[in-house]
């Protein structure tokens, strides 16, 4: 690791949310967390900076993917890597999140919590310079 990242974490889950900012924190990995799509934006609207954003896809209301198009249509964190860390399996939402330009694609189910916090990291170690 570089440099010490800010990571902003979007999920709907409180408890995750929680256990993956202490996994983070671990890292040294400064991690801000928002339950919801509307706080990610309300927080990203306000000028917020990460260097990477952490999406959940499967989200009530909006979900992840809709949540990165409004991201790019305001131009909001563009600097920021995306990463959608999600149970969506399915190859169109993967398709979809890549033509988006996402970073990175965790399935939650495939890797335990460590494990995601560490390829997240070599996500940010290969595409941040």
């Amino acid at each position: 690791m570089n440099k010490p990242y800010s990571v902003l974490l979007v999920d709907d889950d409180k408890f995750l949310l929680g256990m993956y900012q202490k996994k983070f924190e671990k890292y040294g990995v400064n991690a801000d967390m928002c339950v919801g799509p509307e706080e990610a934006l309300s927080k990203l609207r306000a000028g917020g900076k990460y260097d990477i954003l952490v999406l959940d896809i499967i989200m009530p209301g909006m979900d992840g993917l809709e949540l990165l198009k409004a991201i790019r249509q305001e131009k909001l964190s563009e600097k920021s890597l995306v990463v959608m860390l999600t149970n969506e399996s399915a190859s169109s939402k993967i398709e979809e999140a890549k033509n988006l330009g996402v970073a990175g694609y965790i399935v939650k189910a495939t890797s335990i919590p460590s494990e995601v916090v560490e390829e997240i990291i070599k996500i940010a170690d290969r595409d941040i310079k």
